[in-house]
Protein backbone atom coordinates (compact mmCIF):
# COMPACT_ATOMS: atom_id res chain seq x y z
CA UNK A 1 0.00 0.00 0.00
CA UNK A 2 1.03 3.36 -1.28
CA UNK A 3 -0.45 6.83 0.24
CA UNK A 4 -1.05 9.07 -2.67
CA UNK A 5 1.68 11.98 -2.74
CA UNK A 6 0.92 15.26 -0.22
CA UNK A 7 -1.84 13.18 1.44
CA UNK A 8 -2.38 12.49 4.99
CA UNK A 9 -0.61 9.08 5.64
CA UNK A 10 -2.44 8.70 8.94
CA UNK A 11 -5.91 8.49 6.55
CA UNK A 12 -6.40 4.89 5.07
CA UNK A 13 -8.91 5.61 2.17
CA UNK A 14 -5.94 7.59 0.62
CA UNK A 15 -3.81 4.61 0.57
CA UNK A 16 -3.57 2.83 -3.35
CA UNK A 17 -2.41 -0.87 -3.75
CA UNK A 18 0.06 -2.55 -6.20
CA UNK A 19 -1.87 -5.39 -7.11
CA UNK A 20 -0.33 -9.25 -7.71
CA UNK A 21 -2.75 -11.31 -9.36
CA UNK A 22 -1.36 -15.12 -10.18
CA UNK A 23 0.05 -15.18 -14.08
CA UNK A 24 -1.69 -18.66 -15.18
CA UNK A 25 -5.32 -16.54 -13.73
CA UNK A 26 -4.03 -13.64 -16.37
CA UNK A 27 -3.56 -15.95 -19.31
CA UNK A 28 -6.74 -17.98 -19.02
CA UNK A 29 -8.32 -14.84 -19.01
CA UNK A 30 -6.81 -13.71 -22.22
CA UNK A 31 -7.72 -16.83 -23.59
CA UNK A 32 -11.26 -16.28 -22.21
CA UNK A 33 -11.70 -12.80 -23.35
CA UNK A 34 -10.88 -14.05 -26.92
CA UNK A 35 -14.31 -15.74 -26.86
CA UNK A 36 -15.98 -12.89 -25.24
CA UNK A 37 -15.09 -10.30 -27.53
CA UNK A 38 -17.00 -11.36 -30.46
CA UNK A 39 -20.33 -12.11 -28.28
CA UNK A 40 -20.05 -8.70 -26.74
CA UNK A 41 -19.43 -6.94 -30.20
CA UNK A 42 -22.17 -8.99 -31.91
CA UNK A 43 -24.93 -8.21 -29.04
CA UNK A 44 -23.68 -4.82 -29.24
CA UNK A 45 -23.23 -4.53 -24.83
CA UNK A 46 -21.32 -2.14 -24.70
CA UNK A 47 -22.55 1.18 -25.69
CA UNK A 48 -21.49 3.44 -28.33
CA UNK A 49 -20.64 6.49 -25.93
CA UNK A 50 -18.76 4.13 -23.91
CA UNK A 51 -14.64 5.12 -24.83
CA UNK A 52 -13.18 3.45 -22.16
CA UNK A 53 -11.37 0.22 -22.33
CA UNK A 54 -12.24 -0.41 -25.91
CA UNK A 55 -9.88 -0.41 -29.24
CA UNK A 56 -10.26 1.70 -31.92
CA UNK A 57 -11.78 4.35 -29.16
CA UNK A 58 -9.02 7.00 -28.24
CA UNK A 59 -9.56 9.53 -25.23
CA UNK A 60 -8.88 12.40 -27.74
CA UNK A 61 -11.44 11.42 -30.01
CA UNK A 62 -14.24 11.21 -27.41
CA UNK A 63 -13.04 15.19 -26.58
CA UNK A 64 -13.43 15.84 -30.43
CA UNK A 65 -16.98 14.73 -29.51
CA UNK A 66 -17.63 17.05 -26.62
CA UNK A 67 -15.81 20.12 -28.52
CA UNK A 68 -17.44 19.61 -31.36
CA UNK A 69 -21.01 19.68 -29.57
CA UNK A 70 -20.15 22.99 -27.39
CA UNK A 71 -19.19 24.67 -30.60
CA UNK A 72 -22.22 24.02 -32.34
CA UNK A 73 -23.89 25.92 -29.43
CA UNK A 74 -21.45 28.05 -28.93
CA UNK A 75 -22.27 29.22 -32.92
CA UNK A 76 -25.80 28.55 -32.64
CA UNK A 77 -25.91 31.00 -29.30
CA UNK A 78 -27.27 28.41 -27.53
CA UNK A 79 -26.82 27.48 -23.79
CA UNK A 80 -25.15 24.17 -22.93
CA UNK A 81 -25.83 23.03 -19.57
CA UNK A 82 -23.14 20.04 -18.79
CA UNK A 83 -22.42 17.82 -15.40
CA UNK A 84 -19.55 16.09 -15.00
CA UNK A 85 -20.41 13.09 -12.55
CA UNK A 86 -17.56 11.62 -10.18
CA UNK A 87 -18.90 8.34 -8.85
CA UNK A 88 -17.26 7.01 -5.32
CA UNK A 89 -14.94 4.35 -5.82
CA UNK A 90 -17.09 3.16 -8.73
CA UNK A 91 -14.45 0.14 -9.70
CA UNK A 92 -14.71 -1.24 -6.04
CA UNK A 93 -18.58 -1.32 -5.87
CA UNK A 94 -19.54 -3.19 -9.03
CA UNK A 95 -21.60 -5.83 -7.43
CA UNK A 96 -21.09 -9.31 -8.04
CA UNK A 97 -24.50 -10.72 -7.58
CA UNK A 98 -25.70 -8.11 -10.39
CA UNK A 99 -22.60 -8.48 -12.45
CA UNK A 100 -23.68 -12.08 -12.64
CA UNK A 101 -27.33 -11.75 -13.27
CA UNK A 102 -26.51 -8.82 -16.59
CA UNK A 103 -23.99 -11.74 -17.71
CA UNK A 104 -27.17 -14.10 -17.74
CA UNK A 105 -28.94 -11.86 -20.21
CA UNK A 106 -26.09 -12.17 -23.07
CA UNK A 107 -23.83 -15.18 -22.26
CA UNK A 108 -24.73 -18.88 -22.85
CA UNK A 109 -24.58 -21.41 -19.88
CA UNK A 110 -20.90 -21.87 -20.37
CA UNK A 111 -19.73 -18.53 -20.07
CA UNK A 112 -22.06 -17.77 -17.27
CA UNK A 113 -20.54 -20.40 -15.02
CA UNK A 114 -16.58 -19.93 -15.73
CA UNK A 115 -17.84 -16.27 -15.01
CA UNK A 116 -19.06 -16.94 -11.78
CA UNK A 117 -16.46 -19.31 -10.79
CA UNK A 118 -13.99 -16.01 -11.87
CA UNK A 119 -15.95 -14.58 -9.06
CA UNK A 120 -16.93 -16.35 -6.86
CA UNK A 121 -15.02 -17.09 -3.52
CA UNK A 122 -11.70 -14.83 -4.50
CA UNK A 123 -9.96 -13.52 -1.40
CA UNK A 124 -6.90 -10.83 -0.63
CA UNK A 125 -4.38 -9.94 1.37
CA UNK A 126 -2.57 -6.61 2.53
CA UNK A 127 0.89 -6.00 2.98
CA UNK A 128 1.97 -2.82 4.53
CA UNK A 129 5.96 -2.91 4.84
CA UNK A 130 5.80 -5.96 7.06
CA UNK A 131 2.30 -6.82 8.34
CA UNK A 132 0.17 -8.55 6.99
CA UNK A 133 -3.56 -8.72 7.00
CA UNK A 134 -5.84 -11.76 7.25
CA UNK A 135 -7.08 -13.13 4.01
CA UNK A 136 -10.52 -11.13 3.22
CA UNK A 137 -13.26 -12.91 0.70
CA UNK A 138 -13.96 -10.21 -1.85
CA UNK A 139 -17.85 -9.51 -2.53
CA UNK A 140 -17.88 -6.57 -4.71
CA UNK A 141 -15.34 -4.94 -7.16
CA UNK A 142 -13.92 -5.71 -10.48
CA UNK A 143 -10.24 -7.16 -10.44
CA UNK A 144 -8.13 -4.99 -10.66
CA UNK A 145 -4.51 -4.85 -13.00
CA UNK A 146 -7.35 -7.97 -14.25
CA UNK A 147 -7.69 -9.10 -18.28
CA UNK A 148 -11.55 -9.65 -17.52
CA UNK A 149 -12.01 -6.83 -14.66
CA UNK A 150 -12.21 -3.65 -17.30
CA UNK A 151 -14.55 -5.50 -19.54
CA UNK A 152 -16.91 -6.39 -16.37
CA UNK A 153 -16.67 -2.74 -15.78
CA UNK A 154 -17.87 -1.85 -19.36
CA UNK A 155 -20.97 -4.46 -18.97
CA UNK A 156 -21.87 -3.28 -15.36
CA UNK A 157 -22.49 0.31 -16.39
CA UNK A 158 -23.59 -0.61 -20.03
CA UNK A 159 -27.27 0.30 -19.02
CA UNK A 160 -26.59 3.89 -17.70
CA UNK A 161 -29.97 5.59 -18.51
CA UNK A 162 -29.63 7.82 -22.10
CA UNK A 163 -32.40 10.52 -23.14
CA UNK A 164 -32.73 11.52 -26.61
CA UNK A 165 -32.61 15.20 -25.15
CA UNK A 166 -29.02 14.94 -23.55
CA UNK A 167 -25.72 13.74 -25.10
CA UNK A 168 -23.76 11.27 -23.13
CA UNK A 169 -19.93 10.89 -23.20
CA UNK A 170 -18.30 7.93 -21.33
CA UNK A 171 -14.58 6.86 -20.42
CA UNK A 172 -14.69 4.05 -18.04
CA UNK A 173 -15.93 5.79 -15.02
CA UNK A 174 -16.07 9.42 -16.09
CA UNK A 175 -18.75 10.95 -17.13
CA UNK A 176 -20.60 14.23 -18.87
CA UNK A 177 -24.05 14.59 -19.60
CA UNK A 178 -24.52 17.58 -21.76
CA UNK A 179 -27.92 19.22 -22.85
CA UNK A 180 -28.69 22.80 -24.82
CA UNK A 181 -31.49 24.88 -25.73
CA UNK A 182 -31.90 28.78 -26.32
CA UNK A 183 -33.21 29.25 -23.63
CA UNK A 184 -31.01 28.58 -20.13
CA UNK A 185 -33.69 27.46 -18.08
CA UNK A 186 -35.09 24.70 -20.36
CA UNK A 187 -31.13 24.14 -20.97
CA UNK A 188 -30.90 23.08 -17.81
CA UNK A 189 -34.41 21.14 -16.99
CA UNK A 190 -33.32 18.68 -19.89
CA UNK A 191 -29.97 18.09 -17.73
CA UNK A 192 -31.60 17.43 -14.46
CA UNK A 193 -34.33 15.22 -16.03
CA UNK A 194 -31.33 13.00 -17.11
CA UNK A 195 -29.97 13.06 -13.64
CA UNK A 196 -33.18 12.22 -11.94
CA UNK A 197 -33.19 9.11 -14.45
CA UNK A 198 -29.40 8.51 -13.13
CA UNK A 199 -30.29 9.01 -9.54
CA UNK A 200 -33.04 5.67 -9.90
CA UNK A 201 -29.67 4.18 -12.01
CA UNK A 202 -27.57 4.84 -9.02
CA UNK A 203 -30.01 3.41 -6.18
CA UNK A 204 -30.68 0.49 -8.02
CA UNK A 205 -27.19 -0.72 -8.48
CA UNK A 206 -25.52 0.41 -5.35
CA UNK A 207 -23.09 2.72 -6.51
CA UNK A 208 -22.92 6.07 -4.88
CA UNK A 209 -21.91 9.66 -6.71
CA UNK A 210 -19.75 12.51 -4.89
CA UNK A 211 -22.10 15.45 -5.54
CA UNK A 212 -19.73 17.68 -4.00
CA UNK A 213 -16.52 16.75 -6.60
CA UNK A 214 -19.10 16.69 -9.79
CA UNK A 215 -19.01 19.92 -11.80
CA UNK A 216 -21.55 22.11 -13.90
CA UNK A 217 -20.42 23.83 -16.12
CA UNK A 218 -22.28 26.32 -18.62
CA UNK A 219 -21.04 26.79 -22.31
CA UNK A 220 -22.12 29.50 -23.75
CA UNK A 221 -20.70 32.64 -24.87
CA UNK A 222 -22.91 35.06 -22.99
CA UNK A 223 -22.95 35.99 -19.10
CA UNK A 224 -26.04 34.47 -18.01
CA UNK A 225 -25.34 30.77 -16.36
CA UNK A 226 -28.10 28.05 -16.49
CA UNK A 227 -29.89 27.18 -13.23
CA UNK A 228 -28.16 25.17 -10.71
CA UNK A 229 -29.16 21.21 -10.63
CA UNK A 230 -28.93 18.45 -8.37
CA UNK A 231 -28.28 14.72 -7.93
CA UNK A 232 -29.53 12.79 -5.09
CA UNK A 233 -31.06 15.90 -3.73
CA UNK A 234 -27.42 17.67 -3.85
CA UNK A 235 -26.79 20.26 -5.60
CA UNK A 236 -23.49 19.76 -7.91
CA UNK A 237 -21.21 22.72 -7.75
CA UNK A 238 -21.34 25.40 -10.31
CA UNK A 239 -17.68 26.01 -12.27
CA UNK A 240 -16.42 28.27 -15.26
CA UNK A 241 -14.45 25.05 -15.80
CA UNK A 242 -14.28 21.36 -15.82
CA UNK A 243 -11.88 18.71 -16.04
CA UNK A 244 -12.21 15.47 -18.47
CA UNK A 245 -9.91 13.15 -19.79
CA UNK A 246 -6.67 15.55 -18.74
CA UNK A 247 -8.54 18.36 -20.81
CA UNK A 248 -9.38 21.76 -19.05
CA UNK A 249 -12.97 22.88 -20.61
CA UNK A 250 -13.99 26.48 -19.95
CA UNK A 251 -17.14 27.99 -20.59
CA UNK A 252 -16.52 29.99 -24.39
CA UNK A 253 -13.67 26.76 -25.10
CA UNK A 254 -10.69 29.76 -25.39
Amino acid sequence: MFVKPGKNPNDITLYRPIILLPILSKILEKIFLKRLTPIIEESKLVPSDQFGFRKEHKTIEQAHILVYKINNDLESKSYCSAASINLSQAFNKAWHTVLLYKFKRVFSHPECTLLKSYLTDRTFQVRYQEEYTKLCTIQSGVQQDSILGPIHYSIFTADLPKTEQTLTATNADDIVILASHQNPITASRKLQNHLNQFKKWLKRWRIKANENKSTHVTFTLKRENCPTVTLNGNEIPQAETAKYLGIYLDRRLT
